[in-house]
């Protein structure tokens, strides 16, 4: 199958692409394989030559974007013209526009209205979620799907209609995976050691190498005729798998290390809580989107400043003065600071500078002490990280959270 997305913002990178990753992890789970992603801008010829070559080559096209209610918003009259149509207004639709901007006090614009306007040759998807609906088309054999691109408007469509569709319409294998999460070693490394096992894996189950920030997935695929046998005959292997790293693994799912962490602290009936600095709260956050969160994590203090360090965690002046606000002397106060100030059971606490300025020869950037503990004690460890600002603040909180991971069990 095929994803194409529509949309100027996508190609001059004012938008990043994520629903095409995230259809494309849907479709796979239940035996679709996306062989092709295109990104075309809001140009009619652009769309109809994309909507020719994809169904050239795939039985399913997906779309997304162009939906709106602007004049840039072209998608649904090109499709109109592709699939020799009329727009006409759906109904249900139009209930829901109405209703969508009368219940917020909101006047409704023509463009607004103009939203429930749909090819009569399409089957319409309703949006629970926003005002553009989605469209189901099949031209010769092949299934066009058109859905807003906004993300959480395309999620619910694809949730509640395109994937159950897809199901009933196409008898695919079963495809199963297993992910193993594992820190402290690198991808050459690990594939090193995971020699001799991927070369005896089955035709059928695949080994897939998945860097991420500080952290490596490894996951098995399998295919099958049915989801059971294929899902029992996987889980053999990917224990084979895990007995091989007991050392460096993290988790035998594939959930993030914030829910990880979280789940350790959790079980054993104990609090955390974060003192950040260069991170400004990113590990705070990483904590808290996790459902059910509130159980066991207190809150976070961020001190960026020395005078804040000093102020809020009780940070020593002479400290700063003599190891400077990234080392370990004053990471370790931090954390001694900030758990008497959280009233936390554990603490993780971080200094650092992330860059692209602020290095010098003895600390360069990218240099980052972590501390994590309790009040029987903390430890401190280095890292010295490589990458861009951004980057360095998500493998500072990777790390960060590993780190106590690692002192818990």
């Amino acid at each position: 199958m095929s994803i194409i997305t529509i949309g100027d913002e996508l190609l001059i990178g004012q938008t990043i692409d994520t629903n095409s990753a995230w259809m494309a992890q849907q479709l796979n789970a239940m035996g679709i394989w996306v062989h092709r992603r295109v990104a075309i801008g809001d140009v009619r010829e652009a769309i109809l030559k994309a909507l020719e070559e994809e169904g050239a080559i795939s039985d399913i096209v997906l779309i997304t974007g162009g939906l709106g209610p602007t004049a840039d918003d072209i998608t649904k009259p090109v499709l109109t013209q592709y699939f020799g149509g009329t727009l006409i207004r759906d109904e249900i639709t139009y209930k829901q526009v109405m209703q969508f901007f009368e219940s917020r006090g909101l006047p409704t614009l023509q463009r607004n209205v103009d939203q429930s306007l749909v090819p009569d040759v399409c089957t319409v998807l309703h949006n629970t979620r926003g005002t553009a609906p989605g469209m189901w088309f099949e031209k010769d054999g092949k299934i066009y799907v058109s859905l807003p691109g906004v993300p959480h408007e395309m999620k619910g469509l694809m949730t509640d209609h395109v994937l159950p569709r897809l199901r009933d319409y196409f008898n695919t294998p079963a495809v199963v995976h297993q992910t193993l999460l594992t820190s402290g070693m690198g991808e050459s490394f690990i594939a090193e050691r995971l020699a001799d096992f991927e070369a005896a894996l089955p035709e059928n189950i695949k080994l897939a190498y998945l860097p991420s920030y500080g952290l490596l997935k490894l996951r098995l695929t399998a295919f099958g005729e049915d989801k059971l046998s294929t899902a029992a005959a996987l889980s053999i292997h990917f224990h084979t798998m895990k007995d091989l790293l007991p050392d460096i693994t993290v988790a035998d799912q594939d959930i993030p290390i914030a829910e990880v962490l979280g789940k350790l602290v959790q079980t054993k009936g104990k609090t955390l809580g974060t003192a950040e600095s260069c991170t400004g709260g990113f590990i705070a956050h990483s904590l808290t989107v996790i459902p059910g969160s509130s159980a066991w994590y207190n809150g976070s203090v961020i001190t960026y400043s020395n005078d804040m360090k000093q102020q809020l965690l009780g940070v020593k002046a002479e400290t700063l003065d003599k190891y400077g606000a990234v080392s370990e002397e004053v990471v370790k106060e931090m954390a001694e600071g900030a758990l008497k100030l959280l009233k936390t059971d554990y603490i993780i606490a971080v200094s650092g500078i992330m860059g692209p300025d602020g290095g010098t020869p003895e600390k360069p950037v990218g240099t980052v002490w972590i501390a994590a503990g309790s009040n029987a004690g903390i430890v401190a460890v280095k890292r010295q990280l490589i990458y861009d600002r951004y980057n360095n603040i998500q493998m500072t909180a990777a790390y960060a959270m590993n780190e106590l991971r690692k002192l818990l069990v």
